[in-house]
């Protein structure tokens, strides 16, 4: 089984990425990078900040903002192996259903 990374942009929004891979450890390490790169980019953004905001109900604000920013996640799905996209129903709403035909009488 093949498994794709699909990024969760505010922790709620799925971007699906072109990142397929043949074993779940390697996706889940691909996963764990994205963690990182992003903590990583916070981190760099809080020590420039701290020094450039005067007031700190600012910093506070651009920190929360900042955070919300970058506050994606990734996860890893099963992926069917074709190169169909997956289409992924947005927060809240039911997937699209195709009526069935009434029984013949």
């Amino acid at each position: 089984m093949k498994w794709i990374l699909v990024v969760l942009v505010g922790g709620v929004t799925p971007i699906q990425t072109d990142l397929k891979f043949d074993k779940l450890a390697d996706c889940l390490d691909a996963e764990e990078q994205l963690r990182t790169t992003y903590a990583e980019a916070y981190a760099a953004w809080d020590k420039g900040a701290a020094s450039s905001i005067e007031r700190r109900r600012d910093y506070r604000r651009a920190r929360e903002f900042q955070g919300r920013r970058l506050a994606n996640t990734g996860t890893c799905i099963p992926h069917a192996g074709s190169d169909q996209v997956v289409t992924l129903p947005k927060s809240g709403e039911q997937p699209a259903t195709t009526p069935s035909q009434p029984p013949a009488r």
